[in-house]
């Protein structure tokens, strides 16, 4: 007997969202594939939260920050990172999510979905063009950077737990890596 899976379109996906399908559950779309996130734990939240606010502070209407909140990829993807810092496009927003040329980069923090931040998200992000990832690992407490994009894969990985580090689109702006990662 061979088992066939429903790939889900973007289309299709938002229509279910809209008739309120997935009211009661919270979700994300990946290659297709309805994801079941975890419920989101008091570090988790606050760390996000407080990482969102301070980026917001260093780069203030240079960008916009999108905390937990979907973005578009072209592979049948629509996660909802925890932190992504985007093009300040006003009302264009109101039309769509941010698509990957919209997206300067993106934060996820990781507990318990480490390895598929590590992994499937990961892929997903490279694959559809986003230059630059980082993983917030809340088990080591250190920063995991992602970027310079060859082949819709991330060439180079950085892990960094002290100092400062910028963002390719801002290299102009130290970000303080304590200021990420222990608040």
């Amino acid at each position: 007997m061979t088992v066939t899976t429903y790939k889900w379109t973007i289309e299709r996906y938002h229509q279910a969202v809209d008739a309120g399908i997935f009211d009661d559950q919270s979700i994300e779309l990946l290659h297709g594939d309805l994801v079941v996130m975890p419920p989101e734990r008091e570090p988790h939240a606050y760390y996000n939260t407080e990482a969102a606010d301070y980026i917001r502070t260093l780069l203030g209407e240079r960008v916009k920050i999108r905390d937990a909140k979907p973005i578009t990829l072209p592979n049948n993807s629509e996660p909802a990172p925890d932190v992504a810092i985007v093009k300040p496009l006003g009302e264009i927003y109101l039309q769509h999510h941010p698509y990957p040329e919209d997206i300067f980069w993106i934060i996820e923090y990781s507990n318990a979905t480490l390895s598929k931040d590590l992994g499937e998200k990961k892929d997903i992000y490279a694959e559809a063009g986003i230059e630059e990832y980082w993983v917030v690992n809340l088990k080591k407490l250190e920063l995991k950077v992602f970027r310079d994009l060859k082949d819709k894969q991330y060439t180079t990985e950085l892990t960094i737990n002290k100092g400062t580090v910028s963002a390719f689109a801002f290299p102009d702006v130290s970000i303080e890596v304590r200021r990420l990662i222990k608040l």
